[in-house]
């Protein structure tokens, strides 16, 4: 892709959603930080997660057999 093409997709962009912005955004960091560029910073949102997910883990809240797998049905059709 060209410099041209790039910056023609990223003025589109800015007509997107917001919600489909900031899931670009977010891929664009998840890139970045792939390619060694920096450091990637989780989000509020996503440290907010992180942190619900420790505390039910310590609190032995795990999801049966059962549950993953039918979470894991809905997607794989």
């Amino acid at each position: 892709m060209t410099k041209a093409q790039i910056e023609a997709a990223l003025k589109r962009v800015q007509a997107w959603p917001t919600d489909a912005q900031e899931e670009l955004a977010r891929l664009v960091l998840e890139i970045e930080a792939e390619l060694g560029e920096g450091a990637y910073r989780a989000t509020p949102e996503e440290l907010s997660g992180i942190d619900r997910g420790l505390r039910d883990a310590a609190e032995g809240k795990f999801a049966s057999e059962q549950e993953v797998e039918a979470v894991f049905a809905r997607y794989r059709h």
